[in-house]
């Protein structure tokens, strides 16, 4: 049986030199949404102090620290401990795929060599990470756009009006308060759909067209990632595609109902 996206088996190794802690909870969501992280590995000197921040969100988080002293000054001997792991990982043969979190270009080799062993190769950083890094993998999220809309707003409810029997009680009544779910909203924009993008979708649009024109929308998002691996729709301040390209006039959507569950396949192509 083909093994799905979902189903992929990966190992997650952290570079915790070059990546921030706090968002570590939105890595690890983000990761799910491609696979199941059965490895877990964060990597750093934890004798140095610019790294203690991470010590209280590994518990929680079930990640194995592993310690990688630096041998000599201005060397970064996190790196190597991290690529021999994953190649021991890779030849074990208990994964599908790998996630590389660092902004560090020293793991482009690495990316480019688990390809070559038929990995799937996702990478998590923030935007300075440079272009062959991002480039050697299949896709590239950028930490800026993990942000949780997820939060939990509390707030009273309106004081109800009190008898006078109430109004004289010594005994304050219990002001109620409820939770309430914020809607998700939209990331905020990290750049700015440039011509080069807008050209990037009207040239995979032709690359996939029909007779008509048109593209169905997951062939042309998988190309356009295969074209540039940290392409994301959230970079751009939207959740998903197609609210992006239909804010650009360039394009025609057609959302055509597939007769299941109120399911409708969007297709897509240039006017």
């Amino acid at each position: 049986m083909e093994t799905t996206i979902k189903d992929l088996r990966l190992a997650m190794l952290i570079d915790a030199d070059n990546v921030p802690y706090s968002n570590i909870k939105e890595m690890l969501e983000e990761i799910a949404k491609y696979g199941t992280p059965t490895f877990k590995r964060i990597y750093a000197d934890w004798t140095k102090p610019t790294v203690s921040g991470w010590k209280g969100v590994l518990l929680e988080s079930a990640i194995t620290p592993v310690q990688q002293y630096s041998y000599t000054s201005g060397k970064n001997a996190t790196d190597s401990a991290m690529i021999i792991d994953a190649m021991d990982i890779l030849y074990s043969g208990r994964v599908d795929g790998f996630c590389i979190v660092s902004s560090d270009s020293d793991f482009t080799r690495l990316a480019i060599r688990l390809r070559e062993a038929g990995m799937k190769v996702f990478g998590i950083g923030q935007k300075k990470t440079p272009v062959p890094f991002i480039s050697a993998c299949d896709k590239f999220i950028y930490i800026e756009i993990l942000k949780n809309d997820k939060e939990e707003n509390v707030r009273p409810l309106p004081k109800k009006s009190r008898s006078k029997k109430s109004a004289t009680s010594k005994t304050a009544e219990p002001e109620i308060v409820e939770p309430v779910v914020n809607e998700p909203t939209a990331p905020e924009p990290i750049e700015k759909v440039s011509k080069e993008v807008v050209k990037l979708i009207a040239d995979s649009i032709n690359d996939l067209a029909d007779e008509a024109g048109w593209t169905f929308l997951g062939d042309l998002g998988n190309l356009i990632l295969k074209k540039q691996p940290d392409f994301d729709s959230r970079n751009y301040g939207y959740k998903k595609l197609v609210p992006l390209i239909k804010s650009l006039n360039q394009f025609e959507v057609d959302e055509r109902a597939t007769g299941k569950n109120n399911i409708k396949h969007a297709f897509v192509r240039n006017k």
